[in-house]
């Protein structure tokens, strides 16, 4: 489904990402873990479409992906992207509206199609009873599971989800990771996940990708960029291979929980 050819990313003379290749066939779960300023989110953004590679190219279907987001591709930050100032089902919505106009309003039909559907999204993500409620009304793990139907309703085939449990509480993480299988397997969904829990990167993912610098030049930090690492095929790794890893990043500034 996507082929990442040769990809290198830079911003003037700091080099992000170098020589980044990798397949991913439709209906993976990748995980991305390293340490922080390593290009996990610039790869993340462009995957979306938000940055573009300096060199190499990233295919969809053989094809250059498109480079501006598209429904496609569904994405869900940290910094819960939730508009304050609507209802929660207004949020979801909102979603299919700009989708069908640029104005962002539907009538009649259309408007009560889209309300229909994004119930029916609010009911999957457990959110049905907060229908009315505004977003300064819901807990943490709330808010997320709206960004979560916000990103779904467009129906992507690619979920970019770019830490979005690392502010919530154990509890509510372990009930936010229930959901996150559950929707992947209901909506058959490609998943791309930064995360900077080893932990829940092996728990949530079918492949985990570690990024890290595999040259440094001590006189020129910014040289050379992160690579993929290791590509771990989740359930075969070795426990001494899960403590180099896990060693290796946090010696690299990077906090993980193993």
């Amino acid at each position: 489904m996507i082929e990442i050819r040769n990809v290198w990313k830079r911003y003037g003379d700091n080099v992000i990402l170098e020589n980044i290749s990798a397949t991913v066939a439709e209906g993976e779960f990748i995980t991305l873990v390293g340490a922080s300023g390593c290009g996990k989110s610039t790869f993340l953004r462009m995957l979306l479409g938000t940055d573009v590679p300096n060199q190499g190219e990233i295919l969809l279907d053989g094809k250059t992906i498109a480079d501006e987001p598209d429904a496609e591709r569904g994405v869900v930050f940290q910094q819960y992207s939730v508009f304050p100032h609507m209802t929660v089902l207004e949020n979801v919505i909102i979603a299919r509206a700009f989708e069908k106009t640029r104005l962002g309003f539907l009538w009649g039909k259309r408007k009560r199609a889209a309300r229909d559907e994004a119930m029916a999204m609010l009911e999957t993500v457990g959110l049905s009873h907060m229908a009315a409620r505004y977003p300064d009304e819901l807990s943490g793990g709330m808010r997320q599971r709206l960004a979560i139907a916000q990103a779904l309703i467009l129906k992507p085939r690619i979920l970019l989800l770019d830490e979005p449990f690392g502010a919530l509480d154990p509890g509510i993480r372990a009930d936010m990771h229930a959901l996150v299988l559950s929707l992947w397997r209901q909506h058959k969904l490609t998943v791309f996940m930064v995360t900077h829990d080893l932990a829940e990167g092996f728990h949530l993912g079918t492949r985990l990708w570690v990024f890290d610098k595999l040259r440094l030049d001590p006189q020129a930090p910014n040289r050379f960029g992160a690579g993929i690492t290791y590509d771990l095929p989740v359930g075969q790794c070795e426990p001494e291979l899960l403590q180099e890893i896990d060693s290796g990043l946090s010696s690299s500034g990077q906090e993980l929980v193993s």
